[in-house]
Order: C-alpha cells, then sequence, then structure tokens
C-alpha cells in the first residue's frame, strides 16, 4: 500500500468530520439560527441518554462473542494503559503550562480519552478495501468487530473516568464562580458599613454633648454607647462566637469529628463511584456486553430468525443518530469557540504532542512487549488496532461532556479543531509506521 493511497485512506474520516461540523457551525451561525444553544443542550442530553447507550448496546450484543471477549482480554488493559498514561501527561502539563482552574479538566481529559470507536469503524474498513494491505482479503468483519468492542470498552472507561474529570471541573468552575460572587457581596457590605460609620462619626462631631452642667446621666454620657462602639461590639460577639463554639466542640470531640469526617468521605467517594457506573453509556455498555457473551441472550436478540430482532433493530437505529449528532453540536460549539477562548496556544500545543507524539511512542513499546510476551492473538489486525488505538484524536464524547455541565465549552471546540486537523496527517504517518512494523517478513 502506498503513501499517496494510506493518505486517503486515513484522511477520509477526519475530512467527513470536519464537512459534518462545519455543516452544523452553519446551523448555529447567526445567518441560520437552528442549532441554538439551548437547542445544543437539548440535542446533547438526548445523546447522553438515548442514542449513547442504544449504540453501545447495539454494537457489543452484536460484534463481541464470549469467546472473542476471553481472546481479547488484553484490549480493555491497553486502553487503560492509554488513559492512565495520558492522563498522567495531562496532568504534567498542566503542572507545566498552568491553565485557568476551569481548563484543568479539559486538558487531562482531551489528553487520555480518544476517540475509539468513530474513527476505527471509518478507518479499519477503509484499510481493509485497500489492495495489498498486510492484513488479507477478509479483514473487513474482523476489523469491525475489533472497532465495535474498541468502541464499546471506551464508552465505558470514558463515561467513568471522563466523565468523573469533567463533572468535577465543572464544581470547581462554580466555586470559584460562587467564591467570586461572595466576595464582591462582601466587599460591597464592607464598604457600606464603613460609609455609615463616617457619616455617624461625622454627625457625632457636630453634635457634641455639653460638659458644663456636671450631669452626665443627663446627657447620657455614662448609660448609652455611641452607635459605632455598638456596633463594633456586635460585630466582635458574632464573630467570637463560632470561632469558641467551633474550638471547643474540636477539643471536646476531635477524635468524633476526625472520625465522622472520613466516613463521610467514604460515603460520598462510594456514592459519587455508584453515579459514574449507573451513567446511561455505561449501563448500555455492560447490558450490551451481557448480551453479546451469553448465549441464550445472544440467541433471542441476535441473528435473522430470533424472537426479539426487532429490539436490536430499533437500538441500532437509535445507535445510528450518535455520530452525526455529536459531530455538529462540535460545529455548532465551534462558532463561539472561535470569537473568544481562554486556551492558551502552548496548552493545545501540549495536547497535540501528547496525542500524536508521545502516547503512539508508547503504544508501539506496549504492544511490541505484550507480543513478545506472548499476550496477544497472532492476527496482525489485532495488533494494529492496538496501535492505533494510541494515536487517535480525543473522544467526541467531551463535548458532550463540556454541553452537559456548561464547562469549557469555548475551548473545548478550538481543541477539537486543531486535533482533528492535525489527526488527517498524523494517523495517515503513524498507520505508514504500524503497518510496516506488523507486516510479514
Amino acid at each position: 500500500m502506498g503513501f499517496v493511497s494510506l493518505l486517503a485512506v486515513a484522511s477520509t474520516p477526519v475530512v467527513e468530520v470536519l464537512l459534518v461540523a462545519l455543516l452544523g457551525a452553519y446551523l448555529a451561525s447567526t445567518r441560520c439560527g437552528l442549532l441554538a444553544p439551548s437547542a445544543r443542550a437539548d440535542i446533547n442530553r438526548v445523546v447522553y441518554a438515548v442514542f449513547t447507550p442504544a449504540l453501545l448496546l447495539a454494537s457489543l450484543a452484536s460484534t463481541v462473542t464470549l469467546q472473542d471477549a476471553l481472546s481479547w482480554w488484553f484490549m480493555p488493559v491497553n486502553i487503560g494503559i492509554i488513559f492512565f498514561a495520558g492522563g498522567v501527561l495531562g496532568w504534567l502539563a498542566v503542572l507545566v503550562l498552568r491553565p485557568p482552574p476551569h481548563l484543568r479538566g479539559l486538558v487531562v481529559a482531551s489528553c487520555s480519552a480518544a476517540n475509539f470507536g468513530n474513527l476505527l469503524l471509518i478507518v479499519i474498513p477503509a484499510v481493509c478495501r485497500e489492495k495489498g494491505n498486510p492484513f488479507g482479503g477478509d479483514c473487513t468483519g474482523r476489523g469491525l468487530s475489533y472497532a465495535s468492542f474498541s468502541m464499546a470498552l471506551g464508552g465505558l472507561y470514558i463515561w467513568t473516568h471522563t466523565h468523573g474529570v469533567m463533572k468535577r471541573s465543572s464544581e470547581v468552575c462554580r466555586r470559584m464562580v460562587a467564591d467570586h460572587e461572595a466576595a464582591e457581596a462582601h466587599d460591597h457590605a464592607k464598604d457600606s458599613i464603613d460609609a455609615t460609620v463616617a457619616v455617624e462619626e461625622e454627625q457625632g462631631d457636630e453634635e457634641q454633648p455639653s460638659w458644663n452642667d456636671g450631669d452626665g446621666e443627663e446627657d447620657g454620657l455614662v448609660s448609652v454607647p455611641s452607635s459605632s462602639s455598638s456596633t463594633s461590639h456586635q460585630n466582635q460577639t458574632s464573630l467570637m462566637g463560632p470561632l469558641l463554639s467551633s474550638h471547643h466542640r474540636r477539643h471536646s470531640s476531635g477524635k468524633m469529628t476526625s472520625s465522622g469526617s472520613l466516613w463521610a468521605k467514604l460515603k460520598q467517594g462510594t456514592h459519587q463511584i455508584i453515579e459514574e457506573l449507573m451513567a446511561p453509556p455505561t449501563v448500555g455498555a455492560v447490558l450490551g456486553f451481557t448480551v453479546g457473551t451469553v448465549p441464550w441472550l445472544r440467541s433471542a436478540f441476535i441473528g435473522d430468525g430470533a424472537p426479539l430482532r426487532v429490539v436490536q433493530d430499533s437500538l441500532k437505529l437509535l445507535g445510528d443518530g450518535t455520530i452525526p449528532c455529536v459531530i455538529l453540536i462540535l460545529g455548532g460549539n465551534l462558532t463561539k469557540g472561535l470569537r473568544k477562548t481562554t486556551m492558551s496556544r502552548w496548552v493545545i500545543a501540549a495536547i497535540v504532542c501528547v496525542r500524536y507524539v508521545i502516547l503512539p511512542v508508547v503504544g508501539v513499546a506496549v504492544v511490541r512487549t505484550a507480543r513478545e510476551l506472548g499476550f496477544l492473538p497472532p492476527d496482525p489486525l489485532y495488533q494494529y488496532v492496538l496501535m492505533l488505538q494510541f494515536a487517535l484524536p480525543p473522544a467526541m464524547s467531551i463535548g458532550t461532556m463540556a454541553q452537559l455541565y456548561d464547562v469549557a465549552q469555548e475551548e473545548c471546540s478550538v481543541v477539537f479543531l486543531w486535533t482533528y486537523l492535525v489527526a488527517a496527517l498524523a494517523l495517515t504517518a503513524w498507520s505508514t509506521v504500524f503497518m510496516s512494523i506488523l507486516a510479514p517478513a
């Protein structure tokens, strides 16, 4: 397979994504106005709760059997290595470049979560159709199975790990906004109190009491304190009360408070993990894997003579709407991202470097080591898919999460623009390298 033909094969899916994204940008522009911000948010909720679970359930149930899952056991390990290595590199990029707090989750997510399904479903069949590929002429079916399994596993990781990262980033952003508003309110109240005290002091200076009568009680000098001192005394009392009570509670039951706090944190962490695992895409992936690997369930839903085949067809029909909707929303968010963004060029360059330089090198080392240790099936197409997972652009589901939690939407669109533009060349180059490594001598 020559370089020019490989360039056409590898760049085709990326060009398709960019064309649909441009359509979404036009629909969201002021000239058209069909994809308003509220409409994009509503579509994202439907994608999150309906389309993505249906896609994962239908693809896993129809392509993955129990024997496949057992023989492909290294793929979830491979994706876990990608998330771990990308997360560590993204965290290092955050420490070095110090982006704003609300963008740190986006940086880590973009470095760790890749497009494990959509591009593979387009790239793998296109590579198999080319003459002279090192995988044989009958690789299309196997490639689709690998891509579907990768998409389901990637969705499981993305909607647990990455979903939690983006959700925490949204919470940090909300806390920052709340703290800023509270500080402004405190400063405004303080300025008002200072102005009131200043006015009262001026009035007190103008109306000095008479000291010539010698009767202090008659002038109120003993029994009635001034308004400023009364206010100061009340403020000190209100401030010291909670401090004294908390100090007393700390010393009287310090051990009980620390143990209660630890127990509360454990309960909160467990609740958060359960909440992430109960996300609709995660539930869809688990159900699809269960249907595909349990023989009697598979025979009930999959096949021409299956009694519940209509359920599988309906799920597939719903799942087919996931990719176009996500890409349209990506293009719609891009219109706002190009006008104003706080994303630094160095941060974008760091994400591109992690995704297309460092991670592919790590992928070659990981897959070759696993092959030498005998962890992988002899199929070179399976090993090619494992390597290609390290060189994919960020997952488009990150844009869905940014829209869901209203955090870093413009910056997410800018990151997607540059990473998918670079992917047209990066995927081509790394595909050539991977094929040359796996081609028989």
